[in-house]
């Protein structure tokens, strides 16, 4: 299974443009897995007034042949190239599913966030993106420069630009590759790869980004904040200075895990927080007699009153549930922060053939249905630098 998907994956690879031709197979990238978006992309339409040239694949094959006929995007290193480039041809995956008329109009609310979790979810189980460092990074890479792809052209109207940047560029500082440079790059591409009288102006609007990044610091790399306490305080709105440090009041750390069923996290949490109580949501289930097919509020408000019991006593602990997405996590971390504790956030992940195997080793009441997995996988955010005071993602 693991060679046949290197195959794939290689040959996939093989048909982006590099050296000395420059050239992108068509042919070959729609014959591809890819043709699992192509073909939607091609029925999906979009507002004649900002794209000329019609439908989402088209508006693609645009933008890609932009992409790769400039001077910036040929001087990147093959993996970047390779991870900019498989941007371009997700960048818009997200209209699939919301695109929708309104007013007689075509219009596509929220899809940049959905197509960064279609990237992230075709990835991860088509050619099993996963479980490793790189994989992770080429992975992530590619779901921030989708997600922000749409951030260049609209900073020149923004009430706080240069806070959109400074958050946007953290995210680099957990997928190594990513940053404003190759977004900017990206977006270039993007305004210019389609048929509208608005072109010129967007691509000054993404001129202006790449300048602003420049003199904020952010350009290439993310902002370096005097600590991690004042950069998780501006970064969530509480300070308008990322530059002035702010007195550290937390008095101790909570650790907040965060994965899909199977990933590992309890044996995580034996051998790396040995000594500190959990507020474990699968125990729970366990003690309250609740199948994880359950409903399942009974569970989190027990597991949030002994959360609440340990703060408290300003008790460092770990909360070990799945917490996949940054709604569900953000709640956890203000509960926390209101008792005064620092929280970090710990995303773990594996190989995707080893997590449904881990699921499935499970005792049958705790086993997850491999469908709900995938439905998981499928809404699944990666923790932003900006949800704590602390983010790491680790692999297991």
């Amino acid at each position: 299974m693991q060679e046949r998907r290197q195959d794939e994956w290689e040959e996939l690879l093989s048909f982006f443009p590099c050296a000395p031709e420059w050239r992108t197979d068509w042919q070959g990238l729609e014959h591809s897995k890819l043709r699992c978006f192509s073909q939607q992309m091609a029925k999906t339409m979009q507002n004649p007034y900002w794209h000329g040239e019609g439908d989402v694949w088209t508006h693609t094959q645009m933008v890609c042949s932009v992409l790769a006929g400039l001077s910036d995007f040929r001087g990147l290193s093959e993996r970047k190239r390779q991870e900019v480039f498989f941007a371009a041809l997700l960048h818009d995956i997200g209209k699939i599913p919301c695109t929708r008329l309104e007013d007689g109009k075509w219009v596509s609310p929220g899809h940049s966030v959905a197509g960064a979790k279609m990237a992230r979810e075709w990835l991860w189980s088509t050619y099993g993106l996963c479980g490793t460092p790189e994989g992770r990074c080429f992975r992530e890479t590619i779901c921030s420069l989708i997600r922000y792809h749409s951030i260049p052209v609209h900073v020149p109207g923004q009430k706080d630009p240069e806070y959109t940047l400074l958050k946007a560029a953290a995210d680099g500082e957990l997928a190594a590759d990513f940053s404003l440079s190759l977004l900017t790059l990206l977006a270039e591409a993007d305004v210019r790869g389609r048929v509208t009288e608005t072109a010129e102006d967007s691509a000054d609007a993404v001129s202006f980004c790449a300048e602003l990044a420049e003199e904020c610091g952010v350009y290439k790399s993310p902002y370096v904040f005097p600590s991690a306490y004042t950069q998780h305080a501006y970064l969530s709105g509480r300070t308008g200075q990322p530059g002035f440090e702010l007195y550290d009041n937390t008095w101790g750390e909570v650790i907040l895990l965060a994965g899909m069923p199977g990933t590992g996290k309890d044996t995580w949490m034996k051998e790396r927080c040995a000594g500190l109580p959990a507020v474990s949501l699968d125990v729970l289930r366990r003690q309250m007699r609740i199948s994880p097919k359950e409903e399942q509020g009974a569970v989190v408000n027990a597991a949030k009153e002994q959360a609440r019991a340990y703060l408290r006593k300003k008790q460092p602990f770990v909360w070990n549930a799945t917490n996949l997405t940054a709604a569900t996590r953000g709640k956890l971390v203000r509960l926390c922060e209101d008792y005064g504790a620092a929280v970090r956030i710990v995303f773990l992940e594996t190989g995707w053939e080893e997590e449904l195997e881990r699921n499935r080793g499970r005792e049958r009441e705790a086993e997850v249905p491999e469908q709900v997995i995938r439905r998981m996988l499928r809404s699944l955010v990666l923790p932003g630098r900006w949800e704590a005071q602390y983010v790491d993602w680790e692999c297991v």
